[in-house]
């Protein structure tokens, strides 16, 4: 899909609030609201809108750690790739993983309530992942940019 100027404005400005009313969102890339919907749609049809969510504050709810936890697996045995990944979908820690290049095979983000639970989830679960090697934790102590859902567009 040719995106033109408009088209990455709606971008811009959903991707800043994802709330916008349609009329607002016309107003603001100057459409008309027919307009406006018309394109939205199709951005969304053509997958370049994904999702709409609410960013949750995740220390007000009770979820106080973070943590980036970079893993290597013994890639000698069976399958390990595609276990490795099942076990991530069942980890509800795990906010996020990464498969990576480097010393690591994997780079997981997690989200614990607090160290106790974080210990509990390394040594008691992510530790006995079958073919685990290696470990090597993190601890977020103070985050100074997060715009991974926030990408760099520039006006064409």
């Amino acid at each position: 899909m040719q995106l033109d100027a408009i088209d990455m404005r709606i971008l811009r400005a959903l991707q800043d609030n994802g709330r916008l009313s349609n009329q607002d969102l016309a107003d603001q890339v100057a459409l008309s609201p027919s307009a406006c919907l018309r394109r939205v749609r199709t951005l969304e049809e053509e997958g370049l809108i994904r999702a709409y969510r609410a960013e949750l504050d995740a220390v007000a709810l009770g979820f106080e750690l973070e943590a980036i936890v970079q893993v290597t697996l013994d890639r000698s045995r069976e399958d390990w790739h595609g276990e490795f990944l099942q076990q991530m979908q069942a980890f509800e820690e795990v906010t996020a993983a990464y498969v990576v290049t480097g010393p690591c095979n994997y780079i997981l983000q997690l989200r614990c309530r607090n160290l106790a639970a974080f210990s509990d989830f390394i040594v008691e679960r992510l530790n006995k992942v079958p073919g685990m090697r290696d470990i090597c934790s993190h601890i977020v102590m103070k985050t100074l940019k997060d715009s991974r859902h926030q990408l760099p567009l520039k006006e064409s």
